[in-house]
Order: C-alpha cells, then structure tokens, then sequence
C-alpha cells in the first residue's frame, strides 16, 4: 500500500500546477494588452493572447476559452507541454525588465474553466458533403479533423493504438501532462463529433486501396517511429530502455516498471528534449541517481536551455562529451520490463583528442537519441526524404489526394506545431478537394 501511494504521489506531480481564481486575475492584470501583440505572433497556431487575458481579468474565463479554443483546438494539452519560455512567454514585452506575463498557466486556467463547465469546446460547421481519412489520432490528425469539422465536413480518424491522443497521450512526460487530461480533451472532440476509431492499423485492418475508397482525401499524421539502436554493445539487453516507451510505461501507470525505477541508478543517452524528459521523469518518479550522457557539448544540445536547467534541478548529473561504448551484463530479474544491467562503459573525449574509458554503475540504460520515420510513411504513394513524408506548408504531398502533418513531416516538433499544420491541411483539403463537391463554403 505505501509503495503503492509513493507511485501516485510521484506522478501525480505537476511541473506547473494550475492557478486559483485570484492568481489568475492578479497575473492576467499585470498584462499591458499590446496591440501589436509580440505573444501572438510567437504563437504557431495565433492565439489572440492579449485579449483571452483581458477576458480572464474581466472574470470571464469561458470567453477567454473560447478565444483559445477558435484558434488552437488542443489549448489545454498546450497550455501545459508549450515550451512558453521560447514561444510566448519568450516573446513577452516584460521579460527584459520584468517577469513575462504567464501565459502557459493562464490559457491552463481559462481552459480548466471550460472543461470543469463542460462548456462547448468546438461548434460545427453546416454540413457539406465529402469525407476525409485521417491516419494517426494525435495532434495533428485531431486538429486536423477539428478544422475540418468547423467547416462542415466530416472525417474519420484511424488510430492503431488502443487510446486515442499520440505523445500526448503516451509520449509527453507525465509531470507535463497526464493521460487523463489529453483524452478528456479529447472527449470534447468526440462529443462534438469527431469520429476516431481506434485498433485500426492501416495496410493490416484496412488497406490503403480501402481507405482511398472511403474518403475523398486522406491526411496523414502518425508522428515518428520508434527510437532505433545506436550500435551499443549489449543493447538488446533486458535493462535497456527506448525512451518513449519508459515514459509511456510510467504514463499508463505500470506498477512494475515504476518499482523498477524505484531507487535505481538509470543512464540516459541523448541530447534532445524527449532526453531531458525521461531524465527528469525518472528522477522524479524516484529514481535514486540519472545521468545524462551527450557526445558532445552542452551547446550543441538540441534541447531547450530551461528544460536542461530542470532537468538539473531534478538532480540528474550532466556527462558531456561522452560517447556510450556498450552496456555490461548479465541483466538481473524475471521479465524484460523489470529486469537491471550491470553498468555502462563509455569514453569521455580528451582535449588532445583521445579518449578515457570510464564506467557508470548503471542499473537501467535509456536511449533517447530520435526516432527514425514512421513504417507506414515508407509504404503511401507520397515522396519521403530520410523516413519523412515531404510536405510544403499547406501539408500537400506529391500525391494529390494525400496530405501530411506534424512530427511525420517535420521529424519532431512541439504539440503546438502539429496542432497549426493539421489545421492548415484542413483547410487546403477544403479548398483544393472538398469544395468541390458540390458545397461551397
């Protein structure tokens, strides 16, 4: 039971937690509401931030949701995962003489509000005839079919998974955002009517000649895939970790792998923020010493300088310059998901250029190192480059009846991203393939 407790407690805790009604009003009146908002502009998806503020300071945080939600439809699950320090919150006109306005806790309160109420979060459109497939029921995809739906046209979404939400539901740090409020959030969708189905791999449960059939217009956003071996020594040990699936495992609540974790010494090689993720989850949910190895040095890291700071405030030790050599056995334990190695060799690189072996004692090892394309990227009749599917802007493809969106295009960008380039493809597969039909819009 007490082990049991100390499992919830950990992850229940927040990185920002929600604000009170009197912080919210107390933060929003310090915003000087600029007209040529610099937030705004920041914003991929636009969100017209001085004026949902100037809702919440005039007490009315459902106007304030409305506004958030017209122009980002995952503006809860944002609220919490936008990295604000280099998006909005980056761009705030008090950051230089004073403390930036925040903007992440603010759109979380407004939009906490418009759940709570069960307030409407999206209106449909009238109805229009056409229909469109969409592959891949993450952030993309559902703000894909959001759009469209706003516009009156109907879609289906098709989801291999057995939960709906991609990283957002799997993927994202569980200090971040928890499974419960990403698909809460999209529960709203479904009500509104958005149709996802989920269990259905696409070219096993429906083949692509189906799908074509079904739909005037297929999107696709499935995201990446999974996270490849780095010619390691002994990385096809138990005790070896993908990075996503740790935090999906931790997400999903899996007693076993957090009593794995529990106490344990994890080494996580990578220099991203999925990296800075699992670090600092792991440390958060107990572990009782991380590392983080990057090849190189810290300027070179790919991930955000607030989330390494984090991370480091987490307690997990920075190696850099540090080139992971092989993981030492045997694996100790009974299964695969709660099985330790014995350590990890690897080299720190010397200013005359050679190298110095040294050895961690390693219980767990985690790659975090990018995800190489999705499977299903390589078998569509579209054009990819390197595992991505190439798309301009608008998401058209080569194909003229595909379109394509978020981390499968873009190789891994922020939640918010995805969510803009589903809403532009929305609108070029109304424009260009469903107007069309017959309903002009």
């Amino acid at each position: 039971m007490m082990a049991e407790s100390f499992h919830k407690k950990a992850l229940a805790r927040e990185l920002r937690p929600a604000l009170s009604k009197d912080e919210a009003l107390a933060e929003a009146n310090r915003c000087l509401f600029c007209h040529d908002a610099p937030c705004m502009r920041a914003c991929p998806t636009h969100i017209d931030v001085p004026l949902f503020i100037r809702q919440i300071s005039t007490a009315n945080p459902g106007g304030a949701a409305r506004t958030i939600l017209n122009a980002n439809i995952l503006g809860a699950s944002c609220a919490r995962v936008c990295p604000t320090e280099v998006l909005c919150e980056g761009a705030c006109v008090l950051t230089d003489q004073h403390k930036p306005i925040q903007i992440g806790p603010l759109q979380r309160y407004s939009t906490d509000y418009a759940m709570a109420a069960g307030q409407p979060m999206l209106i449909p459109g009238p109805q229009k005839p056409g229909s469109v497939g969409i592959v891949g029921a993450g952030p993309a995809g559902l703000a894909c079919a959001a759009e469209l739906l706003k516009l009156g046209y109907q879609s289906v979404i098709y989801e291999a998974a057995e939960r709906p939400g991609g990283l957002n539901t799997y993927g994202v740090a569980q200090y971040k955002l928890t499974p419960e409020t990403a698909l809460a959030e999209i529960e709203w969708l479904v009500k509104a009517g958005v149709t996802i189905r989920c269990g259905v791999t696409i070219g096993k449960d429906l083949t692509l000649g189906e799908l074509e059939s079904r739909h005037d217009a297929v999107f696709i956003g499935v995201g990446m895939g999974a996270i490849p071996g780095i010619q390691m020594g002994g990385e096809d040990l138990a005790g070896v970790w993908d990075g996503l699936d740790l935090i999906a495992a931790l997400k999903q609540g899996d007693r076993e792998v957090f009593e794995t974790l529990r106490g344990a010494r994890v080494a996580v090689i990578g220099g991203g923020n999925t990296a800075i993720d699992v670090v600092t989850q792991a440390s958060r949910a107990g572990a009782g010493k991380v590392w983080l190895l990057y090849r190189r040095g810290r300027e070179q890291m790919s991930a955000y300088a607030h989330e390494i700071e984090l991370a480091k405030e987490a307690g997990v030790e920075l190696l850099l310059h540090a080139v992971p050599h092989r993981v030492l056995g045997p694996s100790r334990g009974l299964s695969a998901r709660t099985s330790r190695v014995a350590g990890l060799e690897f080299g720190r690189k010397l200013p005359d250029g050679g190298e110095k072996l040294e050895t961690l004692p390693a219980d767990l090892v985690v790659r975090a190192t990018g995800q190489k394309g999705a499977k299903l990227a390589a078998e569509l009749p579209v054009r990819t480059d390197g595992g991505k599917i190439v798309a301009d802007e608008a998401g058209r493809t080569s194909n003229p009846r595909y379109f394509a969106g978020g981390d499968c295009v873009s190789g891994g960008q922020e939640v918010v991203n995805a969510v803009a380039e589903g809403q532009r493809a929305a609108h070029t597969i109304a424009d260009e393939i469903l107007s069309k039909l017959g309903g002009a819009r």
